[in-house]
C-alpha cells in the first residue's frame, strides 16, 4: 500500500527530472562505448604494428612469436589474443598504417569486416558510410554482402560507361539520380524468388523491416505514411503505397509497388500520384516530388518511350528479393553497361544527324 500511496504522489515535474536523468544517463553510456571501442581499437592497432615491425619478412619466425604471444597475453589478460585475433591485429595496422584514418565511431568489429574489402576506394566508402550513417557493424555486412557500393557506383550516371573502372567522389551530389539505386535487394523479406505473392503482402514486409528498408534506400531517407491518402477536387480519393521524405533531396518521395514487370500503365500511374502530390501535400519551400516505381523487372522500351526517359522526377527501379551472387551482380553490371553505352552511341547519333 505504501509504494502505491508513493506511486501517485509523482508529479509530472519528478517525470520531466527522470526523463532529464535518463537522457544524460543514456548519453554518458553511448560515449563511453564510444571511447572505450576508439581505445581497443587504437591499441590492437598497436599491437599490430609492433608485431608487423618484429616480424618483418620472416615467416616462419612470425608464427613463433604469434604464438608465445598469444599464450603469454592469454595467461596475464584473457580471452581476445588467440593467433588469428593477432593476425587480424597485424592486418588491421598493414590496411591502415595510418592510425588517424580510422574513424572513432568504429567498432573492432568493424574493422575487421573493412579489412576484409581489398580495393581501397570501396573499402574508404565503406568506412566513410559506417561512420556517417551509423551503421552497425551487421548493417555494414549486409551493405558488403549486397554489393552496396557497386550499385551506387552503377547508377552514377555521368560514371556509367566507365563501371568497370571508375571510383565515384565519396560525397554524392544532391540530385535523385545519385542517391536513388538500381536495383534495390530486399532479401530481408524473406520472400522466394519467383514465388507467389501480392503487392500488399511486399508492402506490408517493408513496413515490419521498415529499419532494413531505410538502410537500403540510402542518405536521407526517411518515413512519412502508408498507403497515404490524396484527395482530388473532384472527391475522389487515390492512395499511395509509400511517402517517404529526403533530406537531402530535400523533397518527397512517393512509392508505387508492384509485384510483376513495368508497363506503360504503371508509369502512367505514378506520373499521375506525383502530380496530384505536389498539387495537394507538397509545401512551397519542398523540391518537386520524386516518384519511384518499384518493379521486378523493366522492359527498356517502356523507359525509352515514357516520362521515364526524362529522369527528372519518375523512376523505375528493380528490385530483388535475394542477395546476388557474384558472378550474377557482374552479368547485371556487364549488361547495364552494354545498354548505357548504346543509348549514347543512339545520341550521338541523332546529334551528328541533326
Amino acid at each position: 500500500m505504501r509504494d502505491e500511496k508513493d506511486q501517485s504522489l509523482i508529479t509530472e515535474s519528478d517525470a520531466k527530472v527522470y526523463e532529464a536523468i535518463r537522457a544524460a544517463l543514456a548519453e554518458a553510456r553511448a560515449k563511453v562505448i564510444v571511447t572505450v571501442n576508439a581505445a581497443m581499437v587504437g591499441v590492437y592497432h598497436e599491437i599490430g604494428r609492433q608485431i608487423t615491425e618484429a616480424v618483418g619478412g620472416r615467416a616462419e619466425y612470425g608464427r613463433n612469436l604469434l604464438a608465445y604471444l598469444s599464450q603469454r597475453l592469454t595467461a596475464e589478460f584473457g580471452k581476445g589474443f588467440t593467433v588469428a585475433n593477432l593476425r587480424n591485429m597485424r592486418q588491421l595496422y598493414q590496411t591502415f598504417p595510418n592510425r588517424y584514418t580510422l574513424r572513432s565511431e568504429l567498432s573492432w568489429s568493424h574493422c575487421r569486416l573493412l579489412m576484409r574489402v581489398e580495393e581501397p576506394g570501396r573499402r574508404e566508402f565503406y568506412l566513410k558510410e559506417s561512420a556517417d550513417c551509423g551503421w552497425t557493424s551487421r548493417q555494414l555486412e549486409r551493405q558488403i554482402n549486397s554489393f552496396y557500393y557497386e550499385r551506387l557506383l552503377a547508377t552514377q550516371k555521368e560514371h556509367r560507361p566507365e563501371i568497370a573502372g571508375e571510383i565515384f567522389k565519396l560525397e554524392p551530389k544532391k540530385d535523385a539520380d545519385y542517391l536513388l539505386k538500381d536495383p534495390y535487394i530486399l532479401e530481408f523479406l524473406d520472400l522466394k524468388e519467383n514465388a507467389k505473392y501480392s503487392e500488399s503482402q511486399l508492402e506490408q514486409g517493408l513496413i515490419d523491416k521498415l529499419q532494413e528498408f531505410l538502410l537500403e534506400l540510402g542518405k536521407g531517407f526517411s518515413f512519412v505514411a502508408r498507403q497515404k491518402r490524396v484527395t482530388t477536387e473532384g472527391g475522389e480519393h487515390y492512395y499511395i503505397d509509400l511517402v517517404f521524405y529526403n533530406f537531402i533531396l530535400k523533397c518527397f518521395v512517393v512509392i508505387d509497388l508492384k509485384a510483376g514487370k513495368l508497363t506503360y500503365q504503371d508509369v502512367g500511374q505514378i506520373d499521375f500520384y506525383v502530380r496530384l502530390f505536389d498539387e495537394k501535400i507538397k509545401q512551397a519551400d519542398d523540391n518537386p516530388t520524386i516518384g519511384i516505381v518499384l518493379v521486378t523487372d523493366k522492359d527498356e522500351s517502356v523507359v525509352k518511350y515514357s516520362v521515364l526517359s526524362d529522369k527528372e522526377k519518375l523512376f523505375a527501379s528493380k528490385y530483388r528479393l535475394y542477395l546476388p551472387t557474384e558472378e550474377e551482380f557482374k552479368a547485371e553490371m556487364e549488361r547495364e553497361r552494354e545498354l548505357v553505352v548504346r543509348q549514347i552511341e543512339e545520341h550521338r547519333g541523332m546529334t551528328v544527324e541533326k
